[in-house]
Order: structure tokens, then C-alpha cells, then sequence
């Protein structure tokens, strides 16, 4: 697995968006770099290819998901972002998507990849408010791995540009590893479709 080889083609006065084209194909990625704790939009986003999301929209939920608590449950007080999971599947239904949560008693080799739009993977974070103090309370980090071209790319919003992991079979054993370590899950994005007919999964 190594470093996607990238130049720079274009940079927004969004410091956290760069695109990237790669040195030899011409493919374009669309890459949101971490800011605060954003990292469930910037998953999102890089998922999608485009900035399908802002702060406001994710906060805005937040919301609607627990109207009349003082201190939101699905987000970080702080206003940083920590956004959990009930979120992203809220989010992902307002784009016509839905979320498959992963049974990591399964393997990866019985997913239908043709049929499923991306994966955002959790994981432990390292986050450090202000860049300096590490937090002593549990946070978590999103991530997206989805398809573009030919190539699945690890388009964690931690790296300074994306990550090529490979064709399906390099992919699937990708994921498996991740799902072996400690304190990870796996969220499969695809359309309401196919979650109804359960064609993400390998017939058995």
C-alpha cells in the first residue's frame, strides 16, 4: 500500500479542500484535509466527491436528532464536531443513501463491492485540542474508502493526500485487517435499493 503519487491542480480559499490529480492518469480526487473535529463531514464529503456537507447542515441535525437536551449527545460540546454515527446515517438518508453497519464476526470477501457506493471506517482518534492537549475522554475518527476509476483510495481527511489502496481483492483484505484491531467498525454506504434487496453481501 503506498502513497498515492499527487500534484496539486487546484486549492479553494478552503484551506481543508485541495484537489489532486495523480501523476500519471489524470484522475481527479476530491480530498477535505482535518479541521478541528470535523472529520465525520470531511468523511462524508470525500465519499461523495463534492462538498455535499457544511458545519451548519451537521449541527442542524444534530438537532433535529435530540431536540430538547441541554448538551447534545451527538456531538462534542466543545463545537469542535465528534459527530457520532446517528448522525452520518441521518445525513446519508438526506443524500438518498443508507448506512449498513458491518458485522465484524463476517468477512469482507462476502461483500458485493459492484453494488456498494464507498465504506466509512471508525476509528480511534489522537485528537489534541488546539493541536496540543490530548483529550482523556474516548474519540473517535471517520474515515472514507470509496472507488474512483479503477482504484480504491483511503481518503482519510488526516493525510495530506489520498491513499491508494488497490483493486477489490486488496481492498477487501484491507478492511478485514482494519477490523481485526482493537475498538473499529465499518460502515457500508449504498442505495436504499440495495439495502432492501440485500445485494451489498454475497449470496450464500
Amino acid at each position: 500500500m503506498g502513497l498515492f503519487l499527487t500534484k496539486i491542480t487546484s486549492q479553494t480559499k478552503m484551506k481543508n479542500r485541495v484537489e489532486t490529480e495523480s501523476a500519471n492518469g489524470g484522475v481527479q480526487i476530491y480530498h477535505e484535509r482535518q479541521e478541528k473535529e470535523l472529520c465525520a463531514i470531511h468523511a462524508m464529503n470525500n465519499l461523495f466527491q463534492r462538498k455535499a456537507f457544511v458545519q451548519k447542515d451537521i449541527d442542524k441535525l444534530c438537532y433535529q436528532l435530540s431536540p430538547s437536551t441541554f448538551f447534545n449527545p451527538h456531538r462534542s460540546m466543545f463545537g469542535t464536531g465528534n459527530y457520532d454515527v446517528n448522525v452520518i446515517m441521518a445525513a446519508m438518508e438526506s443524500q438518498g443513501h443508507e448506512v449498513i453497519w458491518f458485522d465484524k464476526r463476517r468477512n469482507t470477501d462476502e461483500l458485493q463491492l459492484e453494488n456498494i457506493e464507498g465504506f466509512i471506517l471508525n476509528i480511534p482518534s489522537d485528537y489534541k485540542l488546539g493541536g496540543l492537549i490530548p483529550l482523556s475522554f474516548n474519540r473517535k475518527h471517520w474515515v472514507a474508502i470509496r472507488k474512483i476509476v479503477d482504484t480504491y483510495y483511503n481518503l482519510d481527511s488526516k493525510l495530506k493526500s489520498p491513499d491508494s489502496l488497490g483493486d477489490s481483492r486488496k481492498v477487501l483484505h484491507y478492511l478485514q485487517t482494519q477490523l481485526l484491531e482493537k475498538e473499529r467498525e465499518l460502515l457500508i454506504i449504498v442505495k436504499p435499493e440495495i439495502h432492501k434487496d440485500g445485494s451489498w453481501k454475497r449470496a450464500t
